[in-house]
């Protein structure tokens, strides 16, 4: 970085023979975070979910700005202290740097733009999957929809809740993960609006369809106990998890495989890559006994009704 914070724009030095890669988010308060979160749990948040759209493009996260629009009842001193202190946290452990932005007065509402870089043709994209890859997800399905719930119940957090709470505000972008997939993943993306959308992302860009098995979705335990009932549903459609739902060719399966054996990956396989059939949807759910199962919201739509 040549020049940041403290003049109209900042000055960055971009690596030679590296790609910038920029991705940006919104997020706004009652919709993609409670009106009671913190302004600790709102910052850790809002820069986690934005790293993770690093982590799905194999990308090393170098810098951030940050637009902030707040109410004038929470622009005070005590509120942006807590703010700023939850960003440094997430800031100083993925190394990342504050490098411009804006403060205007209006509903709260958190707007941040990651800068990342990744070598030459080397990034991960959606639209690299072909027939005969096999599907794979990173950790564990269905923690930020239950710990939504859990925030939105009326009933009392107790000790079981805390492992939720941390996944939904400040969930583990997969950065380290992403930059070990660049060389073996055909196509990468985060979950973040619901595994069936997300995954359906990359079967619309790679132009073929996904089949996956319902017993092979890494599910917890206080998920499951949580809400029998809805576990499946929360890890088929509820998003917020932030996970890598990334394809692995034939060739490159046994060192993927052995990665995982080693505990060198947090990775499990969940279903297959197919041809496209324009009859079928893009991503179908199967049983144990191979029967369809029927998904009434395959994920969460910022325009829906």
């Amino acid at each position: 970085m040549a020049l940041g914070i403290g003049d109209d724009a900042a000055l960055l030095n971009v690596t030679p023979g590296q790609q910038l890669v920029m991705a940006a988010d919104t997020l706004v308060a009652g919709i993609h975070f409670p009106v009671t979160a913190s302004a600790r749990q709102i910052a850790t948040r809002a820069l986690c979910v934005n790293l993770s759209d690093m982590a799905a493009m194999g990308a090393q996260p170098r810098w951030f700005t940050l637009a902030l629009t707040l109410p004038r009842e929470q622009a005070n001193a005590e509120w942006l202290a807590e703010f700023s202190a939850g960003l440094a946290v997430i800031a100083n452990q993925y190394d990342v740097a504050l490098v411009g932005g804006d403060t205007t007065s209006g509903p709260l509402t958190i707007s941040l733009t990651l800068l990342g870089e990744t070598p030459v043709g080397a990034a991960l994209t959606r639209a690299g999957a072909v027939p005969g890859d096999t599907v794979f997800v990173t950790g564990s399905l269905g923690d930020g929809a239950a710990a939504l719930s859990l925030i939105s119940s009326k009933k009392g957090f107790n000790d079981d809740s805390d492992r939720l709470l941390q996944r939904f505000y400040c969930p583990q972008p997969q950065i380290q993960t992403g930059l070990k997939l660049r060389s073996v993943a055909s196509a990468c993306i985060d979950v973040s609006d619901g595994l069936m959308a997300d995954l359906g992302h990359i079967c619309k860009a790679s132009g073929v369809a996904a089949v996956i098995r319902a017993e092979q979705l890494p599910i917890a335990a206080d998920v499951r106990q949580l809400s029998a009932d809805h576990a499946l549903s929360w890890a088929l459609s509820g998003g917020d998890d932030y996970q890598l739902c990334f394809t692995i060719s034939p060739g490159q399966l046994p060192m993927l495989e052995r990665w995982i054996e080693q505990g060198d990956l947090d990775a499990c396989r969940i279903g297959t890559i197919e041809k496209n059939i324009e009859s079928i949807d893009f991503v179908s759910v199967i049983d144990k006994d191979n029967n369809l199962l029927a998904i009434e919201k395959p994920g969460y739509n910022h325009f829906g009704h």
